[in-house]
């Protein structure tokens, strides 16, 4: 991953913890308003440095975070005795305890970035009140970051982080690693150990076996720079509707699919639960929905690709096979 030395940046992760570094993040059009704030100004914080991507001089941070990070490779020179930080940090508080994930850098405008934001939090959530208890064998369709598998992995025998997307995949296993400080049951080495286990897969065609638990926050915009953690092909739903329609096939007898994703709405009809209606009847799904959020990304309506749509729709779907 662009030179990236995972084991410093591991080390990092953990020295975070122990500094109790917190930081929550949200949608990039308020970032980008908070960071107009202190234009011209460099990081004289941890918070700054690697929550709000802000340049920071040599010297200005923890002599110790400094150091990791350049031992991770994951600096760049910005010119002026300024350097910024390619990675970001966030925190996601969950009842097993609190989490660090390591995702791009402010702005993700990389075709491969790895996003982390509001989206995981609500992700997540929904992932503690709709499965509970022992979870099985679980994967995580487009994991990105891995927070969802990683947040269930202390209930599950075995989690498969699974991506397309080659720093994902580097940095989920990162993420498992870091936050095996915090939760003993998540042990995963980098090829894969304990539970917890990263996988390279388009959807799930390149993992065997059957699974009883699938989950998924796949990317559910049209993107014009067909970003892999935006864009969701057609309308935004095609992969979507391709993960229900896969991971139907592959539930053992009880197992379950959670998706979390958006949907444009068309004459009051949620295209996305309409397009995996044939599926779920075919598969004899008892399925529980739920809109999350009537009313995201309004801006993306005056966009042709939403020229009949009245607005994007977040959801849940819940989906239990015979």
């Amino acid at each position: 991953m662009d030179g990236l030395q995972l084991s410093s940046l591991i080390a990092l992760g953990r020295l975070l913890h122990e500094r109790r570094y917190r930081f929550t993040t949200i949608t990039p059009a308020s970032h980008r308003i908070v960071l107009a704030r202190h234009a011209m100004k460099s990081a004289c914080s941890l918070r700054q440095a690697l929550g709000w991507s802000m340049p920071f001089a040599r010297g200005q941070l923890d002599d110790e975070v400094e150091r990791l990070l350049e031992a991770a490779n994951a600096t760049v020179e910005l010119g002026g005795g300024l350097c910024q930080s390619t990675l970001r940090a966030s925190t996601l508080s969950t009842a097993e305890g609190e989490r660090l994930f390591f995702h791009s850098a402010f702005p993700t405008d990389d075709v491969d970035a790895v996003f982390f934001g509001p989206d995981t939090y609500r992700f997540a959530n929904l992932l503690s009140r709709w499965l509970p208890g022992a979870l099985g064998r679980v994967v995580d369709v487009g994991a990105g970051s891995g927070a969802g598998g990683i947040v269930v992995a202390a209930r599950a025998q075995e989690v498969v982080l699974a991506d397309v997307n080659q720093r994902a995949l580097a940095l989920s296993s990162v993420n498992a690693l870091v936050n095996a400080s915090v939760n003993a049951s998540v042990n995963a080495a980098l090829a894969g150990a304990g539970n917890v286990f990263v996988r390279e897969s388009d959807v799930l065609g390149g993992l065997p076996g059957e699974f009883d638990v699938v989950i998924s926050n796949p990317p559910y915009l049209v993107d014009a720079g067909a970003r892999q953690y935006r864009h969701g092909g057609d309308r935004g739903i095609e992969l979507a509707v391709r993960i229900v329609e896969e991971s139907l096939l592959r539930l053992r007898p009880g197992g379950r699919l959670l998706v979390y994703t958006g949907t444009p709405v068309c004459d009051g009809v949620p295209l996305f639960l309409e397009r995996t209606r044939a599926a779920l009847q075919r598969a004899g799904a008892v399925v529980r929905v739920e809109e999350l959020d009537p009313d995201v990304f309004g801006e993306e309506l005056a966009s042709p690709a939403y020229a009949d749509v009245e607005r994007i729709a977040l959801v849940g779907l819940l989906a239990t096979v015979p």
